[in-house]
């Protein structure tokens, strides 16, 4: 079913892209307002009367592109991924690169983009609502971690193919290695502890993990 908005464009009530340049960008309008209202009150005490006032639209509007609070917050999720893990996932589909080099940089733009404010806030919705919101974990994981997690196996998959790597089951060593990314750095700044997190420090941390990584899985005749 569509609708017609006030600004007299129809539009998707499912968070869908619509083709119209103006329905485009009446959506993104409405992610941004919907992102400063989600991370200020969280999941539970976000309005969709706030976020419409936020947005700068009206409740008509606004359901027309969402029929609710879990669409809503799903597409914005998505977006943030969508936009901040271009570049990480890259990395997955490339060749000319050592392994090293890869791992490296992977944890690398994984510590920056998790401590990034965006990133922090989310979390933090995610965890502390979860039990009452349990689609929230759905959307964490196909839109976030999951999405991550499927790329960097199907990367050590053919380097195991390749016999760079011997790794027994590609999916439990692309979380353990996304999990090591998670220390130190990362996990101080989710409990808000201090931690040395500039350019260099989080460069030495990378090298460090990929290669505690390697220590485990490269072919031990090399």
């Amino acid at each position: 079913m569509t609708g017609i908005t006030d600004d007299g464009h129809a539009d998707t009530p499912d968070g869908s892209a619509n083709t119209d340049p103006a329905g485009n960008a009446k959506r993104e309008q409405i992610l941004k307002g919907a992102g400063t209202i989600f991370l200020a009150d969280g999941y539970e005490g976000a309005s969709m009367s706030r976020i419409a006032q936020m947005a700068g639209v009206s409740k008509g509007t606004l359901y027309n592109h969402f029929d609710g609070k879990a669409s809503l917050f799903s597409a914005f999720f998505e977006e943030q991924a969508r936009c901040h893990m271009a570049s990480i996932e890259a990395l997955s589909h490339g060749s000319e690169q050592s392994i090293r080099v890869t791992l490296i940089r992977f944890a690398d733009m994984t510590v920056h983009l998790l401590i990034s404010p965006m990133a922090l806030g989310l979390h933090r919705i995610i965890v502390s609502e979860v039990e009452k919101f349990p689609h929230l974990a759905d959307t964490f994981w196909r839109y976030g971690f999951g999405r991550t997690l499927s790329n960097l196996t199907e990367y050590l998959a053919r380097s195991v193919a390749l016999g760079e790597l011997e790794i027994a089951d590609p999916s439990l060593s692309a979380e353990q290695f996304m999990l090591m990314c998670q220390a130190r750095i990362i996990q101080h700044r989710r409990f808000g502890l201090p931690v040395d997190d500039s350019d260099a420090a989080i460069a030495e941390f990378a090298a460090f993990t990929a290669d505690s990584f390697l220590k485990i899985y490269e072919p031990r005749h090399q």
